[in-house]
């Protein structure tokens, strides 16, 4: 179950399209800063297919301006038997 969060800076003129833009993907959280032209896109979802989905169509996304992924997490528990201890 990937995690990931984003920076979405919308171009000029454009947070409210943006806003729009953002409300509409499935599996987001959106949170607007209140005093910066920002928002911050936090997904979570079941796959790294749906993950690649919701990362396709932000991209496509022609309001944004720069878009940064800030932080990603995966709870994938692997054994690695080089390891002493045998988890990675």
């Amino acid at each position: 179950m990937p995690v990931k969060s984003y920076l979405a800076y919308p171009m000029q003129d454009q947070r409210e399209a943006l806003a729009q833009a953002l409300k509409e993907l499935p599996n987001c959280e959106i949170v607007p800063s209140d005093n910066y032209d920002v928002f911050v896109i936090v997904t979570d979802t079941s796959d790294d297919a749906q993950e690649k989905e919701i990362e396709e169509k932000l991209l496509k996304i022609e309001s944004i301006r720069f878009l940064s992924l800030v932080s990603g997490y995966e709870d994938r528990t692997t054994t690695n038997t080089n390891m002493q201890g045998g988890l990675a």
